[in-house]
């Protein structure tokens, strides 16, 4: 079996964390301060600052709720569309080879964000592990988030047929 190590997460799951929710923020502002990508009525879409890779992108509840469990039907299936809808996005703009998809639920199973509900939906290329964690504790990101932030933003626009662009 093969392992993929990310070394430098640590940093960001040890360093001290803001008193509110980043995803409880992230509703009450503007999209580019939180990388918002897209937003619906009961949960919406933003970048991750410290991405597995380009284009990883998280679904977020709308409430703060820690767990699948703790959903209603409604939210379980705009969560499951908008992980599909990010799919559609991110294969419109990036062309991935495939993807990794996953909740973390408790901090035992790798949440850094334990109390508020979260996929992880991450574009993966064949050939993208990097050697440059292991060598020298520094992982290559080749685009800014800003760029991919406006990449992916317009992606969703066109794939989700939306008629407003400040959603």
């Amino acid at each position: 079996m093969e392992r993929i190590f990310a070394p430098w997460r640590i940093r960001y799951i040890l360093a001290p964390k803001p008193k509110e929710c980043v995803f409880c923020s992230a509703l009450k502002t503007n999209n580019k301060t939180f990388l918002v990508v897209y937003r619906a009525n009961k949960s919406f879409i933003m970048m991750n600052r410290n991405p597995y890779n380009p284009g990883h992108v998280m679904v977020c509840s709308n409430r703060h709720v820690p767990s699948v469990e703790d959903l209603d039907g409604e939210e379980m299936t705009e969560i499951m569309n908008l992980i599909s809808l990010s799919i559609k996005a991110i294969k419109n703009c990036m062309n991935p080879d495939g993807f990794n998809i996953g909740i973390n639920i408790g901090k035992v199973a790798g949440a850094g964000i334990a109390e508020h509900l979260h996929v992880h939906v991450v574009p993966r290329w064949n050939g993208d592990t990097s050697f440059m964690p292991v060598l020298a504790d520094v992982q290559i990101i080749p685009e800014a988030l800003e760029e991919t932030y406006e990449k992916l933003r317009n992606s969703f626009y066109i794939v989700s047929n939306c008629s407003d662009q400040n959603y």
